[in-house]
C-alpha cells in the first residue's frame, strides 16, 4: 500500500464508522429471509437500499432481474484498461425463529464495538465492510475498476444465480474475484478459505401400506417403512465413523496437499473451542489434524430427519404406512454432484428398489486459488489488515454461487472472509463487530492496491 493511502485510512475508518453502523442497522432490521416466501418483499426491498448505498456513494447500481429475487450489480468503472475486480456477497438471511434468541432478532442492537441482529454477520456487516473500502480505493485514485455483487438467495441455494452472469451488459466479466463470506478459525489467527464443500440433498420415500395399522394384529407380518428405511442408512453410512460406504463414492476425491495439512495446523483450530461453539457433548474424533480433515476436506453423508408413524407424546403402538428419510451428502473437490446422486440412487435401489429416490438440491464443491501472485496479494492484504499472518484452509460449508461464477467467468476467485466462529454464523444471538470491520476495511484497502499495482 501507498504511503498516502496508509497515511489517510486512520482518518477514513474513523470518520466512516457511523455510516457503516447506521447502514448495517437498515439492513440487518429488513428480514431478508429468502427462504420465506412471505418475506418476498422483505427481500426485494434489501436488494433496493442496497442498489441507494451504491449510488449514495457515486457508483452505479441496478437490479438484475431473474425468474427468482433480484441481485445487486454495481460499483465504478473507472477506465476501461484498468484491471476489474468483483465483490461477491450475499443480503439474504436465515429464519431466526430460535427461542435462545435474547432480543428480537430483527432489531439492530449496538453494543459497544459489538453490532447484533440477523444478517450481521451472515454476510451485511462483510458486505458493508468490502463497499466502503472500494469507495475509499476509488476516492484515493487507484487505476482499478471495482464491483459489487449481491446476491438475495445464497441462502437457498442461488438457484437464478447463472441467469444473472447470463446478463452481461449489467454483469459485465471482471479479471478476478473476491469473496467475503467465509470464516475465520479463530479470532487468533486470520484464515483464508481456499475451497467449499459442495452438497446434494434427497429425500428417500417408502411406502408399504396405507393406513396405520395395530402392532400387536400385523406385526411381524407387516413391512415396517421406517425399519427398512433405518436399514437403509446403515447401508449408505457408517454411523460411528462417518465412513459412507456407497461404492465408488470417494473415487474421485482430492486429499489435501502436506501444504495444505501445515496450514490447517497452523491456524490455530482447537478441539476443546469447537465442541464449545457448536454446543457438542461428543466427537467422532478428538485428534486435532483428523478433525479437521473431516470438518473442511473430506466429504459425509448426514441424516436430516425420519418421518413417519406416531410423532406425537408417548408410544401410540401402530406400524406405519409410510416413511420418508431426509438426507445430504457433502462433497469435496471434485466430487460431482450428479455422479454422486446416481451412486446414491443405484445403491439405494439395489438394496431396496421400492424406495424412491428425490434430489431435493445439488451444488458443486470448488477448490480456489492457493498459489500465485493473486493469494501472495491477498496474504500480504490481510497481514496487513488485522496484523497478523494468515493461514490458508478449506470452508465446511458451501455457497451456490460460486461454482457457478467460476465457471462461468473462468477468472481468478479467491476468499477475503471476515466472520467470527462465535459470531453465530446461522445460529441465535448473530452478531458482528467492529474490529473485524476494521481490519477488513484496511485489508481490502491493501488488496485493491495490490492488484492495481501487482496483478494488472
Amino acid at each position: 500500500m501507498t504511503q498516502s493511502l496508509s497515511s489517510t485510512l486512520s482518518a477514513y475508518l474513523t470518520a466512516v464508522r457511523p455510516r457503516f453502523e447506521d447502514w448495517l442497522g437498515h439492513l440487518v432490521e429488513i428480514p431478508s429471509v429468502s427462504s420465506d416466501p412471505d418475506r418476498a418483499r422483505d427481500v426485494r426491498r434489501a436488494a433496493e437500499s442496497a442498489a441507494e448505498f451504491l449510488r449514495e456513494l457515486g457508483a452505479d447500481a441496478t437490479l438484475v432481474e431473474t425468474s427468482g429475487y433480484p441481485t445487486v450489480s454495481g460499483g465504478w468503472m473507472v477506465n476501461a484498461r484498468y484491471p476489474t475486480v468483483t465483490i461477491y456477497n450475499h443480503l439474504d438471511v436465515q429464519p431466526a425463529l430460535e427461542p435462545e434468541w435474547r432480543h428480537p432478532p430483527f432489531s439492530f442492537q449496538r453494543d459497544g464495538d459489538c453490532y447484533r441482529g440477523r444478517g450481521a454477520t451472515d454476510d451485511k456487516g462483510p458486505a458493508l465492510t468490502a463497499l466502503l473500502a472500494a469507495r475509499y480505493a476509488m476516492e484515493e485514485g487507484l487505476p482499478l475498476n471495482i464491483r459489487v455483487l449481491w446476491e438475495l438467495e445464497e441462502e437457498i441455494g442461488s438457484p437464478h444465480f447463472s441467469e444473472v452472469l447470463r446478463q452481461k451488459a449489467l454483469v459485465p466479466k471482471p479479471d478476478s474475484v473476491v469473496v467475503s463470506d467465509t470464516i475465520w478459525v479463530s479470532r487468533q489467527r486470520p484464515a483464508i478459505s481456499t475451497g467449499l464443500r459442495g452438497l446434494v440433498a434427497a429425500r428417500l420415500t417408502l411406502r408399504t401400506g396405507t393406513t396405520d395399522v395395530h402392532s400387536g394384529l400385523t406385526g411381524g407380518g407387516a413391512r415396517n417403512p421406517l425399519t427398512e428405511l433405518c436399514e437403509l442408512v446403515h447401508a449408505c453410512v457408517d454411523a460411528r465413523t462417518g465412513r459412507v460406504k456407497i461404492p465408488e463414492f470417494y473415487d474421485e476425491v482430492i486429499p489435501p496437499s502436506p501444504r495444505e495439512l501445515r496450514e490447517f495446523l497452523a491456524s490455530g483450530f482447537a478441539v476443546t473451542r469447537f465442541k464449545r461453539a457448536f454446543k457438542l457433548r461428543s466427537l467422532r474424533t478428538a485428534d486435532r489434524l483428523q478433525l479437521m480433515k473431516r470438518i473442511w476436506a473430506q466429504p459425509t453423508f448426514e441424516v436430516h430427519g425420519l418421518v413417519g408413524g406416531h410423532m406425537g407424546p408417548g408410544v401410540k403402538t401402530i406400524v406405519p404406512p409410510c416413511g420418508e428419510l431426509k438426507v445430504s451428502m457433502r462433497l469435496v473437490p471434485n466430487q460431482r454432484p450428479d455422479k454422486i446422486f446416481r451412486l446414491l440412487k443405484k445403491h439405494v435401489q439395489r438394496r431396496n428398489p421400492e424406495v424412491t429416490v428425490t434430489c431435493e438440491g445439488q451444488l458443486a464443491p470448488f477448490r480456489g486459488v492457493v498459489e500465485g501472485p493473486y493469494a501472495e496479494a491477498l496474504r500480504r492484504a490481510v497481514q496487513a489488515g488485522f496484523g497478523k499472518a494468515p493461514v490458508f484452509v478449506r470452508e465446511g460449508g458451501s455457497i451456490g454461487a460460486i461454482p457457478v461464477l467460476a465457471h462461468t467467468w473462468r477468472v481468478p476467485v479467491l476468499f477475503l472472509g471476515l466472520s467470527l466462529p462465535e459470531h453465530g454464523y446461522h445460529a441465535p444471538n448473530e452478531y458482528f463487530d467492529w474490529g473485524q470491520a476494521a481490519g477488513g476495511i484496511r485489508a481490502f484497502v491493501h488488496y485493491f492496491s495490490e492488484l492495481a499495482q501487482h496483478c494488472s
